[in-house]
């Protein structure tokens, strides 16, 4: 795998919603129960029931986003935890489950993603649409998630469904721009974009078989889902110039 540093895409503007984006993202992550460090005194049972009702209540749940109803909170957690009850509005979760992440690998490689490929989405989009554009993917990762596993249970956290779908715009709308990146972990290269997008498309495929926690078929309707918003996007000639929800 390769790991991306710095796209060559230049762009004319500084690119203001993906840094608001990034910060909203890491203060959301380190003011959640999954960042704590856990107050003193604090059992590992006790730390691990915050984070699971957290996740639970902000996370998007399949079952819950096909049903549209919020589920009754699953047993074992509600016998070893006892959490307090709380009211949660199902297509919601789809939004606040793009800010939460599970872990600092987890948060940090989304945002790595995102800063290096997001800006020159923005600069073509403008900064309203940019804005608009990460959300909708998101919400077609998180409920194209939710239809391939209706009867789950487990929630969906993470940025990574509307960051696909920033990845799936850049490869249609930048095919040749380039990208610095390391190769096995160490080895700095120039290589085309479209060879690390193509790699992470193909990677989350050949992974949907994968029993790991990874919603890699989120992935993969996200980076569908920009690859089409990307395509419209050059059909219509929106050049950068005529962005007019563009916010200056």
């Amino acid at each position: 795998m390769a790991l991306p540093l710095y796209d060559n895409q230049p762009t004319r503007r500084a690119p203001l919603v993906t840094y608001l984006l990034i910060a909203v993202n890491v203060v959301v992550f380190l003011l959640s129960p999954v960042a704590s460090v856990g107050h003193s005194g604090e059992t590992r049972l006790q730390r691990n029931c915050e984070q699971t009702t957290f996740l639970l209540k902000y996370g998007a749940i399949p079952k819950e986003m096909i049903d549209n109803r919020q589920a009754p909170m699953p047993e074992e957690v509600a016998s070893a935890c006892h959490p307090a009850p709380f009211h949660k509005r199902p297509w919601l979760s789809a939004l606040s489950s793009m800010f939460l992440h599970g872990g600092v690998a987890h948060i940090l490689g989304n945002m790595v993603y995102l800063f290096i490929f997001g800006a020159a989405t923005e600069d073509r989009l403008g900064r309203l649409r940019f804005l608009l554009f990460y959300l909708l993917v998101g919400y077609i990762a998180a409920y194209g998630f939710a239809v391939t596993y209706p009867g789950s249970m487990t929630p969906l956290v993470g940025a990574s469904g509307a960051i696909a779908g920033v990845l799936g715009s850049h490869l249609v709308l930048y095919p040749r721009s380039r990208t610095i990146a390391l190769v096995l972990s160490f080895l700095p290269f120039r290589l085309p974009s479209w060879t690390l997008l193509v790699q992470f498309f193909v990677f989350q495929w050949f992974s949907l078989g994968d029993q790991s926690q990874t919603a890699y078929v989120a992935h993969i309707y996200g980076f569908v889902a920009g690859m089409i918003c990307g395509l419209l996007v050059r059909r219509g000639g929106f050049a950068r110039k005529s962005a007019a929800l563009n916010w200056h």
